[in-house]
């Protein structure tokens, strides 16, 4: 009971904080604070969720830990993009449509939702068992994924800030043996919270897996991958450096190169 009435909670305070956001932001016209409102309502929700949960193991302090980590790091480095750039291209057509823009805010509620719920599950859960191989084996997965997605965005940051690559794209450290190393990063670090998180579950709960195939959907096929490869093919789509660049790496997963 406990858990249902949380996750109800966690809904409605999601949608509740998606839809003031997109209520500023067509008013201003602006999608400045469209990310930030995302990893700030997943850090949030990570934290209510274990006040009205009611319980304090371990395995939920670790949880919300690594979860107001990855949104910290994340969110910071969306705004001081934006912050730089000026302007996000994924709303070029939407900012200055209130009824897209809504759509688009709404998608997000969705997004937080979906993607927090095995650690929203963990949390409303009292019943708890020892640490053990999952937990260790999740963190584990979340720290690769973490690095690997802070180090690319670095790398890639650091590449388009210098003078000398303007006009280039990326192919060199971890953007090297992925064309999407973050992304990458992303898929790992809610697949190994869900791992973790499974410790507890029983039954029907662990459909929550839904939340890392979530993830990979939505980044593989519908806001994240296809939307950058197609710029990149209209940018670079007749340089045959970038052809030889997506012939010879994969677009998310890396393989060995002989």
């Amino acid at each position: 009971m406990i858990m249902g009435s949380t996750l109800v909670k966690c809904a409605a305070t999601d949608l509740g904080i998606q839809w003031a956001g997109w209520a500023l932001s067509a008013a201003f016209k602006t999608e400045r604070f469209y990310d930030l409102a995302g990893s700030g309502t997943f850090i949030l929700l990570a934290h209510l969720s274990r006040v009205w949960g009611g319980a304090s193991h371990v395995r939920q302090k670790v949880q919300t830990g690594l979860v107001t980590a990855w949104g910290l790091r994340l969110g910071t480095f969306l705004f001081m993009r934006i912050l730089k750039d000026g302007h996000d291209r994924r709303f070029n057509n939407v900012r200055d449509s209130p009824g897209t823009f809504f759509v688009y805010w709404t998608v997000q509620a969705l997004w937080v939702f979906m993607t927090l719920l095995p650690t929203l599950m963990l949390n409303s859960e009292k019943r708890d068992v020892p640490l053990g191989t999952r937990d260790y084996i999740g963190w584990t997965v979340w720290g690769l994924g973490f690095a690997t997605e802070a180090i690319a965005d670095q790398q890639k940051w650091l590449f388009k800030r210098n003078p000398d690559n303007a006009g280039k794209f990326i192919q060199s450290g971890l953007w090297a043996y992925s064309r999407h190393p973050n992304y990458m990063g992303e898929i790992l670090q809610w697949s190994g919270l869900w791992l973790s998180a499974s410790s507890v579950m029983e039954g029907p709960q662990y459909l929550s897996v839904v939340s890392p195939l979530f993830v990979w959907f939505l980044l593989s096929f519908v806001s994240g991958i296809p939307i950058l490869e197609k710029q990149a093919a209209r940018k670079w789509g007749s340089d045959p450096g970038f052809q030889d660049y997506v012939k010879n790496t994969p677009v998310l997963w890396p393989w060995p190169k002989f």
